[in-house]
């Protein structure tokens, strides 16, 4: 640390000087062009074609390496889309601005002219005949070989990481090309993109524990949205008949690889839709991100291959135990049997525990994390979809679907709840749980009701994790990765 103080000690010293000689941070530079779009105009031109052809460039960005060798200095320039080199000569510059450039420093933003060449090794640069300096840095970079070692260090200062990390850019890159591929395929499917509020005077949408806030004009105790579901299901009563929005929702809860309290989602509902409509839609919807930011939906994913490309398998909870927790079709629905599987896993079922939900227990202890491939798990008791239409078929079941890929929830939805009546006993329901101690249960949202008894058309919704499917599609490891500055514990 001292030695990086000496550094910056050294740094301000030469800002001060360049102070004395005028404006230290100019402001009407203009760079033309990025190193990305010379590398692909002329990196496979031959330098004896190229330099007759005397292509001048305007190019800006930070200084990332430099090599003084006497009367000529190499350099390299990093900008939004990549590197180029500079090739910077005392005969160019002049004696007095040459001078300048070689007590310049690493992470120094400079602004350069001149004209394209190939160098001996084949390298295309530019033959610099002017050269500025922009932005003085006071703070020297990470090692140029290691980075910045420390993983936190990185999503602290994200900048850094960014600055020094190609990797990082792009996998942010990537994430960007994939929520915007997102939105055009909604828009071409007539889907209506729409802002709902994030400050709820109820939480809902979610089994999940809110942040609370309090709004001072009106003196009312307010909640950061949970999820967008209540608001979007409004808009279709009134008419809308396909909405969606990607934006944050907020869960005051743990933090892990896989979760962030503030993450980005997307929710998406269609009048007239029902739960296999809105399956086959979240197929294509994962595999179209996923074309659009990496060039293929066949990925992997910690160096094991996904089956984006393929179809997507289906099961239902109790299917599920059968095919990935070893028990028979009869052990399946068998309330004793599963109570004892829950406990060889650690889990004391609750003894209010129908057998669905010692079902729903078994799978989330035994099955979540062994679906490796897309797979959509159905059939869902309603004791734990408090949203979601039941089955016509089987009332203990609702028509809904989960889909798990590499062992993780990625996307959650349902043949929505239309019927009013229906929806106003399950809020009670859930608001018995509330006052019984489950912080997650929801409250009861009178105006949804209301806006139900106006009546919403037979509708299908989903909601889509963004952050865990740019980490499915970049190859990372945590939630962390793909969030550009994620939640941290304040630096002491």
């Amino acid at each position: 640390m001292s030695d990086e103080n000496q550094l910056i000690t050294e740094r301000r010293e030469k800002l001060a000087a360049i102070r004395q000689q005028g404006i230290a941070f100019p402001n009407d530079f203009k760079p033309k062009h990025h190193a990305a779009e010379l590398l692909r105009q002329h990196g496979d031109q031959e330098n004896e074609t190229l330099e007759p052809l005397n292509v001048k460039v305007i190019v800006a960005g930070r200084l990332m390496l430099k090599r003084v060798m006497g009367k000529a200095s190499f350099g390299t320039l990093q900008d939004a889309s990549g590197q180029i080199q500079l090739f910077v000569t005392r005969d160019a510059l002049g004696e007095e601005a040459y001078a300048a450039f070689k007590h310049w420093d690493l992470g120094d933003i400079l602004g350069a002219e001149g004209t394209l060449f190939k160098t001996r090794n084949g390298e295309l640069s530019v033959r610099v005949t002017t050269l500025r300096l922009l932005t003085k840095s006071l703070r020297p970079l990470p090692d140029k070989f290691h980075g910045m070692a420390d993983q936190e260090q990185k999503y602290r200062q994200r900048y850094v990481d960014l600055i020094t990390d190609g990797e990082a850019r792009a996998r942010f890159a990537a994430r960007s090309k994939a929520i915007s591929s997102i939105r055009q395929f909604m828009v071409e499917h007539h889907f209506m993109e729409v802002e709902t509020p994030m400050l709820h005077p109820i939480p809902g949408g979610a089994n999940a524990k809110p942040f609370v806030t309090h709004h001072n004009a009106l003196d009312q105790q307010m909640f950061l949205r949970i999820a967008p579901e209540l608001y979007l299901k409004r808009l279709i009563v009134g008419g809308f008949e396909r909405v969606f929005e990607i934006n944050r929702s907020f869960r005051n809860e743990g933090v892990s690889v896989r979760h962030n309290p503030e993450f980005t989602m997307m929710e998406f509902y269609a009048a007239y839709w029902n739960h296999h409509d809105l399956m086959d839609f979240t197929e294509e919807v994962l595999r179209h991100a996923a074309r659009v930011a990496t060039g293929s939906a066949a990925i992997t994913y910690a160096g094991k291959p996904v089956a984006l490309d393929q179809p997507f398998a289906r099961l239902s909870v109790r299917d599920s135990l059968v095919v990935h927790a070893g028990l028979s079709e009869s052990e399946a629905i068998d309330a004793a049997v599963l109570h004892a599987k829950l406990k060889s896993h650690g889990v004391e079922p609750p003894a209010h525990w129908t057998l669905a939900e010692l079902q729903f227990g078994l799978f989330e202890a035994a099955v979540e994390d062994k679906l490796w491939d897309p797979t959509f798990i159905i059939d869902y008791p309603v004791e734990v979809s408090p949203l979601a239409r039941a089955s016509d078929t089987d009332p203990s079941i609702t028509e809904r679907f989960e889909l798990f890929i590499t062992g993780r929830e990625y996307a959650n939805g349902f043949s929505e709840l239309n019927d009013a009546e229906d929806q106003a006993a399950r809020f009670k329901a859930q608001v018995a749980n509330k006052e019984a101690g489950d912080e997650e249960a929801m409250y009861y949202d009178a105006d949804f009701i209301r806006a139900l008894e106006y009546g919403m058309p037979p509708t299908g919704g989903c909601g889509i994790g963004i952050d865990r499917l740019i980490m499915l599609i970049t190859d990372s490891p945590s939630i962390r990765d793909v969030i550009l500055f994620p939640s941290l514990r304040k630096e002491g």
